[in-house]
């Protein structure tokens, strides 16, 4: 199974001008910078948390049938399964009909449930759905949006070459604190 982005979000959680604004920065000089950051520190959070600011749309693909009829959706939150496509052994495209399926939201994280036998899915099936807590950041909980703005910050001032994922601790540990309630929990 491989899930990936299929569309991007059209909006940040913070606003060029929010994101400014924290920075304490007036001019306009670097306002491609700083939306860059922006953009960078969202992904980054993102990451984290397993989950999705702003609506964007990822696929995922089995290569069959899925086991017991269940599949993990994610990130989280799922707004909406869009299409599911099944595969026949000849690599024919057939649309699933949205009457075989169900999202189940129960837990974390979402799962597309089969109601019923899919037909023709020997070559797989890819799940497309929509996922995020809004179009734009109003309704990304507030504590992401402030570890977006500080992670960007951080970046912002420390431009120089680091390792991968260097946050100084002062900063990684308020992060942290901020996306610890939003983290989903995954079980190996």
């Amino acid at each position: 199974m491989a899930t990936f982005l299929v569309r991007p979000p059209e909006a940040e959680p913070a606003s060029l001008q929010e994101a400014k604004l924290f920075l304490r920065v007036d001019g306009d000089d670097e306002d491609d910078l700083i939306a860059g950051l922006v953009t960078a520190a969202r992904t980054h959070v993102e990451r984290e948390t397993r989950r999705a600011m702003v609506s964007q749309g990822w696929r995922t693909v089995l290569p069959g049938r899925p086991p017991g009829g269940r599949v993990p959706l994610g990130p989280a939150p799922v707004i909406a399964v869009t299409a599911v496509t099944a595969y026949d052994a000849a690599g024919t495209a057939a649309a699933v009909d949205a009457g075989r399926y169900r999202v189940d939201r129960a837990g974390e994280p979402a799962e597309l449930v089969l109601e019923r036998a899919v037909a023709g899915a020997e070559n797989g099936i890819e799940i497309d759905f929509d996922c995020g807590y809004g179009t734009d950041g109003a309704a990304v909980p507030r504590p992401l949006v402030q570890a977006v703005l500080m992670v960007a910050a951080h970046w912002y001032e420390h431009r120089e070459a680091a390792t991968l994922g260097a946050v100084t601790a002062p900063v990684a540990r308020g992060v942290e604190a901020l996306i610890a309630p939003y983290r989903a929990v995954r079980l190996r």
